[in-house]
């Protein structure tokens, strides 16, 4: 059986769905920590189980019977480590054939803000001595779309990004590539992934693209980083939040978000999505 964990989160669902298409409902467990999420899940025939990140007692149970685990990294920046280890000790004890984790695009390296979790959670991963695979995720494109009603209501893409690359990938296109690895014949274990997407762009050249596809003139307003994070505080986002998207700004910058390894495409066996399909899909 393959397990997911955040099974009912934006990543984990689209994985489920992957999944779906590549092998019987029966062998999928969906690891959720909320129970009023599972209705739907079930009415696909996934069997669901509870397994909590903060309730060590809740996972191994959850694991019972699990050949293969995908951790999808949590969302809580600061609390993520220590949420990680409670599931690389289940895991531990699980006898898993193989432990999938979903890491950052050059975790190791990077000095990203965003890294520091990942580093440490790729750290007690191979010291643990699982069966590993580490899927490292580059920046999903979505996250450059909640802003776009604001960008064409003052004709601006700010940011703080300079000339640098930014080699995103749709969320799906990343969910696709772990159902690859999670049910592929080959042996994954011991192997490294950096996913990103084929074509990197600058925001310059999405503000472009925004314009040639709303018919609206939109330009990029290259900010410092002060002045990117005085703009985000002042459009309410909390301060630690605006940290984290100056900090991927400068980082993206330094060329931290940019990859041409193709290894995502390779996984999924066609391009990824390009950003002019995932700006025409939300616009």
């Amino acid at each position: 059986m393959i397990a997911i964990t955040g099974a009912s989160g934006q990543l984990g669902r689209l994985v489920i769905d992957n999944l779906l298409t590549r092998t019987d409902a029966s062998n999928i467990v969906a690891l959720i920590r909320n129970p009023a999420k599972a209705a739907e899940l079930e009415a696909l025939g996934v069997t669901v189980r509870i397994a909590d990140y903060d309730k060590p007692e809740t996972l191994p149970a959850a694991l019972s019977r699990v050949k293969k685990l995908l951790l999808i990294s949590g969302s809580e920046v600061g609390q993520r480590f220590p949420q990680h280890s409670a599931v690389i000790k289940a895991a531990s004890d699980a006898g898993l054939e193989l432990f999938a984790y979903t890491s950052l695009l050059k975790a190791m390296e990077s000095p990203m803000i965003l890294a520091q979790e990942h580093q440490q959670t790729e750290d007690a991963i191979r010291a643990s001595g699982l069966p590993a695979v580490i899927l490292r995720n580059g920046w999903y494109t979505e996250n450059l779309l909640g802003g776009l009603d604001h960008e064409l209501a003052s004709g601006k893409v700010s940011g703080a990004s300079a000339s640098g690359r930014w080699s995103t990938a749709a969320r799906r296109d990343y969910a696709e590539a772990a159902a690859a690895v999670l049910t592929s014949t080959e042996s994954q274990v011991g192997k490294v992934y950096e996913l990103a997407g084929d074509q990197g762009f600058t925001l310059e050249e999405f503000a472009a693209a925004l314009s040639k596809l709303s018919g609206k003139e939109v330009v990029y307003n290259n900010l410092d980083a002060q002045a990117y994070e005085q703009a985000l505080l002042q459009a309410g986002l909390p301060a630690g939040f605006a940290g984290i998207l100056v900090d991927a700004q400068v980082q993206a910058a330094a060329g931290w978000l940019a990859d041409d390894s193709g290894s995502l495409s390779g996984l999924i066996g066609r391009p990824s999505t390009p950003l002019d399909e995932s700006l025409a899909a939300v616009l």
